[in-house]
């Protein structure tokens, strides 16, 4: 297909020199340009991927620090709580105290847990202290500030016991817009695990700060906790598991890595551990070569259409006394009396011109002589093969037919004397000794069809067919009298099934048919005896006979198109035989044109 496609093309530029100049002269300007405008917008690409690179590496490294401070801001807060001697106090005076003391034990607390509320600013949106011995949740927001018993530890600090941690962020993705800085509370003395204080805080605190890496529509910008899971991206679609992979593989510390679509740098948050991420799509620093290269195509376009008016001009100038010459060589009369020009050039070309017309008046009259009476035989030829239709054959037809009209369907008999009817008028009508290979093979094909309503039980017939061929030209009555003369040798004498097969297919420039049956084959010294008569022609049509044999249709295709062309015959004894037809691509003119 694609190379159909390249030779439809292509059919153009091969038959005019016009186009040819067009064509170079296109080729020669545009491709300079294309190439230089490539190397400019992917050096200007290869520029800006570098320059994006480095800032981004600069401004991760600069927000991951100014994050870092945040968070330390907030372990200082909760500092501030565990410092505080009411802890120590009320754990020392839990089961001792009386009741009045344990309850000004408590409210110390909850002074402290508020005073922490109040000081951390608006993104701290509440504060909770767990203590284990006394299973006492201490709860401060801006509605609630409660004191609970609870059965047993809470959800939230639960990390800190099991995995003996001392600090952990983590969201609970109910609300994806807060998070929760969790600390554990330890004995001194040991490190016991006594509580935990938790502060609950709004992640839009660190918007300010993560705008420094230069947030915007194509980036996505994210904070992932150090097991990879997302805890807060502002917006955009999340990153695939892969990316948060091979993110997680980085390790700590700070770096970038490139995926086919897309660049991902990442840093590490200190002290807490968590990861800033941003990924930036290709086609963000891609975009900043499409301006050199929309130049480039204005530029470009301007070029080409100024060598295209160069190239039409050039070649009007250049091949016009070539195309003249052409064409008076392609519209040279052999026959019709044509006037003589006179080349005005002085020039090769011109000498050319004047010659070949001087050549053409001599030459006209015996053209034009042997040309009529060649084309007279010719014609006298054809008529006599066109009246030679095998009597057999239709007497047979006619016999099948009148018991067809007995035993079968009306279409049937219909179809059989319609086949018929079409056989007669390819032979009758249109002087002309050429047909398309269409028209020969719908003639074949209304033979065979009545030859496989004679021996429908034994005869198999198939035709594979190239349909860009049909439009080939060959001489009349070529295919089916090979295949008569295939019947009448071949099968007629052959017991068990008959297999006849036909094929049109292209070969370099030829078209090749082939026509394969399974007969008795021929005899050694026949076949080449047959090749010999086959290949030696003398361009004489033979006339005589009851049939249009194989030598008279190969004696017609050299007569039209030359001895390179013709009839080859293969056989094998009890095997059967194949007889090609080669035949021109171009076919359609008389070898005397």
């Amino acid at each position: 297909m694609l190379t159909k496609l390249m030779c439809k093309v292509m059919e153009p530029f091969r038959r005019s020199i016009r186009n040819k100049l067009i064509f170079t002269m296109i080729i020669l300007s545009v491709v300079p340009i294309i190439a230089v405008t490539g190397l400019a917008a992917e050096n200007n690409r290869k520029t800006m991927e570098s320059e994006v690179i480095s800032t981004n590496l600069s401004n991760m490294k600069w927000t991951g620090i100014y994050l870092g401070e945040q968070f330390a801001q907030l372990n200082n807060l909760i500092y501030t709580v565990l410092i505080s001697p009411h802890i120590s106090d009320y754990l020392a005076n839990t089961e001792e105290a009386s009741l009045s003391i344990q309850f000004a034990a408590q409210k110390n607390i909850i002074d402290t847990l508020t005073s922490l509320f109040y000081s951390a600013g608006n993104h701290v949106i509440g504060a909770q202290m767990y203590l284990d011995d006394p299973n006492k949740l201490f709860t401060i927001n801006a509605t609630q500030s409660d004191i609970e018993s609870v059965p047993g530890i809470p959800s939230l600090y639960k990390p800190l016991f099991e995995h003996n941690k001392d600090f952990i962020i983590q969201s609970d993705g109910s609300e994806g817009d807060e998070f929760q800085l969790v600390r554990s509370i330890n004995r001194f003395e040991n490190q016991e695990k006594l509580g935990g204080i938790s502060l609950n805080i709004r992640w839009s605190m660190l918007d300010q700060t993560l705008d420094l890496i230069g947030r915007g529509v194509q980036h996505k910008v994210l904070i992932a906790g150090p097991d990879g899971r997302i805890l807060y991206q502002p917006e955009g679609e999340a990153p695939t598991e892969e990316t948060m992979k091979r993110i997680n593989h980085a390790g700590d510390g700070q770096g970038y890595f490139r995926l086919p679509d897309q660049y991902v740098f990442y840093n590490t948050i200190d002290p807490v551990g968590l990861k800033l991420i941003k990924i930036i799509p290709t086609s963000f620093i891609n975009q900043s070569a499409l301006a050199t290269m929309r130049f480039g195509i204005i530029v470009g376009a301007i070029s080409v259409a100024v060598s295209i008016l160069i190239a039409i001009l050039l070649a009007w100038r250049t091949a016009t006394p070539i195309v003249r010459l052409a064409r008076s060589m392609q519209g040279l009369g052999l026959i019709r009396e044509t006037e003589v020009q006179v080349s005005n050039r002085l020039d090769e070309i011109g000498l050319l011109e004047t010659k070949l017309n001087n050549m053409s008046s001599r030459i006209k009259e015996h053209i034009k002589t042997e040309y009529s009476i060649s084309l007279e035989k010719k014609t006298a030829e054809l008529k006599a093969l066109q009246a030679q239709i095998n009597p057999h054959f239709l007497q047979n037809t006619l016999q099948m037919i009148g018991s067809m009209l007995f035993t079968k369907k009306p279409a049937e008999s219909y179809e059989i004397i319609r086949s018929l009817s079409e056989m007669f008028r390819y032979v009758i009508r249109d002087p002309d000794d050429l047909a398309s290979l269409k028209s020969e093979l719908d003639h074949l094909n209304n033979y065979m069809l009545i030859q496989q309503q004679r021996f429908s039980s034994r005869l198999t017939y198939t035709i594979e067919v190239d349909e860009t061929l049909l439009t080939c030209a060959i001489p009349k009555l070529t295919l089916q009298p090979i295949v008569e003369n295939a019947f009448f040798h071949g099968l007629d004498t052959k017991s068990g099934n008959w297999k006849l097969d036909v094929a049109l297919y292209r070969e370099q420039s030829m078209v090749h048919i082939q026509i394969r049956d399974n007969g008795v084959g021929i005899r050694s010294d026949k076949l080449a005896e047959l090749r010999k008569r086959l290949s030696n022609q003398s361009g004489q049509v033979w006339t005589h006979g009851q049939r249009i044999g194989i030598q008279n249709v190969a004696s017609r295709i050299h007569l039209h198109f030359g001895t390179e062309y013709g009839i080859w015959v293969d056989s094998e004894l009890d095997r059967g035989t194949a007889v090609t037809v080669r035949i021109p691509m171009e076919a359609g003119r008389d070898r005397d044109d």
